[in-house]
């Protein structure tokens, strides 16, 4: 019977860690690093074109209205990802969702900051190794810093967000990070060689 409470006791004391998806995964080839971004807040965004400027007054930045664009401030950067559809993404440990919570116009705001994994593609053969399983022009003169789009990378949905002249993020559902990441680090090292 000792043993049984000792055995409940050192389980009770104990606990899970929990660590995020792709936890500590880098890949460094000559020209290009891949590597898994700090988690975000993010939310998938739904509204009309007349919710717009009180969604962007609560998000503190203006929801862009144009294809393949987004738009950034404080930490926060919205993509658009379609006529009614955006993503934001927040690093500044805001919560968008509840900036949204406020807003009245009509529209539908889900978190979905535990659904995406964030992934960094950078250096001189970024592009390239993106390419190698996206169909996309990533030249700088069709998809310039702030262009965003929703494409594919292989067999996978990603969300494609220009930060620099060379440099991606490459957002993805959790459930196909470990695909992607992998498509990343075998693009990269196709592209340094």
């Amino acid at each position: 019977m000792a043993k049984a409470a000792a055995k409940t006791a050192t389980m009770a004391s104990s606990s899970a860690e929990r660590r995020p998806a792709l936890a500590g995964r880098t890949v460094s080839a000559t020209s290009v690093k891949v590597e898994v971004l700090p988690p975000a807040e993010r939310i998938s965004l739904r509204a009309p074109e007349a919710s717009v400027a009180a969604l962007s007054k609560a998000l503190g930045l203006t929801l862009p209205k144009k294809p393949k664009t987004s738009a950034s401030k404080g930490g926060r950067t919205a993509l658009w990802l379609g006529p009614d559809e955006w993503l934001v993404i927040d690093e500044a440990g805001k919560d968008p969702l509840a900036d949204c919570a406020g807003v009245s116009a009509l529209h539908s705001s889900v978190g979905i900051s535990h659904r995406n994994i964030a992934i960094l593609v950078a250096g001189p053969a970024a592009e390239a190794a993106i390419n190698s399983g996206c169909p996309q022009d990533l030249s700088l003169g069709a998809f310039p810093v702030g262009a965003a789009s929703r494409t594919i990378l292989g067999k996978a949905e990603i969300v494609l967000l220009r930060t620099a002249d060379e440099a991606f993020r490459v957002e993805c559902w959790r459930s196909f990070s470990d695909y992607v990441f992998t498509f990343l680090s075998e693009g990269a090292r196709d592209a340094a060689g």
